[in-house]
């Protein structure tokens, strides 16, 4: 029952240190499954929903030790049960990946049907019709989805839409099938870039990811041992970009790769958001962003997609920016159609929002003032601390493990910067604010 108290109206300064991607991490925990030997990952971040998936991965077999700095290491070698827990598959959308691996190794699998955040239906028919293809015989009965496989094989895979959770499953799971796979349609987003390095490095033969059309060629396994370090967090980043401009503040971000938040940092400066690389010379390369806000932003309008367009996850946060600019914004999501839970929560702070369908309609506001909200999701819950950070008086957010799945280290991160933010128990008394 712990919550987030916010005292809004410091300006953010200084320096951010961005930490590991969650997505991208995730799709590698599940892929280091494929490993019959150990796998240690640097730069995790520190979020719940990595242990989620140490704990399933131990519930399978695997050997995971958390060994701090943010460092991994997965040890698969008696990877050996077909099972997994539904209660864990049930608490985070990405715990599904593991049927690939079972899938692939096993030869067979069992696994519940995915929970995770409620923001829209997110059915898996494209990861199970993939299986399909790749050989799989695939039931789906009171829930759980059953799978069984002598030997997988390549196969032609089309994506009716460009899924990244598809993509990553069945890009993991074609590594370890003979002959040639091809995902058209695929997911272009940087953390399956990423996943795609981490499987070549391992000695799988993949040939496309970033682009649209990914050609994946068998092996008979992989390498036994590796270490990779994950990719920055452009969502964390995204939304630490947002915070910075919402306090008219001046805030460096520290490990970012530039080019990845290029739909995020392109709208911040059709808003007035000076946005400026520091010590990298190519776009794809890790460096440190400046982001700084001197004036009141103004509206633009927001149209979140599939990657190389305008994120899903980062709707949310830049809607909590608009809420104070001048003018008005159309924010559509068209990836999702219940994404929008936020926007009521924000009205009780006096945002000028109005939802209909997959568009949220914002008027800005001078200035937002403290109220009691309820994050009722992980990007929902970002937008309002990101609101927070800005409005008059004391803002109190409930619903702070949604948060807790996707940031790291949020409270001592924004305190570093100056914001007057704490975590406390619903029991504690309210005096953990710094004098203003």
């Amino acid at each position: 029952m712990e919550q987030f108290f916010v005292r809004g109206g410091r300006p953010l300064h200084g320096t951010i240190r961005v930490s590991g991607s969650k997505n991208g991490c995730l799709g590698i925990m599940a892929a280091a499954l494929l490993v019959k030997g150990k796998t240690t990952l640097h730069n995790v971040p520190d979020i719940r929903d990595i242990y989620t998936m140490g704990e399933m991965l131990r519930q399978v077999g695997a050997e995971v030790e958390f060994l701090g700095n943010g460092s991994v290491c997965i040890d698969a070698t008696s990877f050996d049960r077909t099972q997994a827990p539904e209660s864990l598959v049930r608490a985070m959308r990405a715990s599904f990946y593991v049927f690939g691996p079972m899938l692939a190794r096993l030869g067979r699998a069992e696994v519940s049907q995915p929970g995770g955040c409620e923001i829209g239906a997110r059915p898996i028919d494209f990861h199970l019709k993939g299986m399909q293809a790749l050989g799989a015989k695939v039931e789906v009965n009171g829930g759980i989805v059953r799978g069984e496989a002598a030997r997988l094989h390549g196969a032609q895979l089309y994506l009716d839409f460009p899924s990244a959770g598809a993509t990553t499953h069945l890009m993991i799971t074609s590594c370890l099938a003979p002959g040639k796979s091809t995902i058209e349609n695929a997911a272009t987003e940087p953390e399956i870039s990423d996943l795609a390095a981490f499987l070549n490095h391992l000695g799988a033969r993949i040939d496309g990811a970033g682009s649209d059309t990914i050609n994946i060629d068998g092996v008979e396994e992989l390498k036994t041992e590796m270490e990779f370090s994950i990719l920055p967090d452009r969502i964390e980043a995204g939304t630490f970009a947002c915070a910075a401009a919402i306090t008219r503040g001046d805030v460096v971000l520290d490990r970012v790769v530039p080019s990845h938040l290029l739909p995020v940092l392109v709208k911040l400066q059709d808003m007035g958001v000076e946005v400026l690389p520091l010590d990298t010379s190519e776009p794809e390369q890790l460096g440190r962003l400046r982001v700084r806000a001197t004036a009141r932003t103004q509206c633009v309008d927001i149209l979140a997609m599939p990657h190389p367009g305008f994120p899903t996850d980062l709707q949310q946060p830049i809607a909590s920016l608009l809420s104070v600019s001048q003018g008005t914004a159309t924010v559509t999501d068209q990836v999702f159609e219940n994404r929008f839970k936020y926007a009521s929560e924000l009205a009780r702070m006096g945002a000028n929002i109005r939802v209909e369908g997959r568009s949220a309609f914002v008027t800005g506001v001078e200035r937002l003032c403290g109220a009691s909200v309820l994050a009722t999701d992980l990007r929902a819950g970002a937008a309002l601390v990101v609101a927070a950070l800005a409005a008059n008086g004391e803002t109190v957010i409930s619903g702070i493990d949604h948060i807790d799945r996707g940031y790291s280290g949020l409270v001592e991160k924004l305190r570093g910067a100056g914001a007057d933010i704490v975590r406390a128990d619903l029991t504690e008394p309210r005096s953990f604010f710094r004098a203003v």
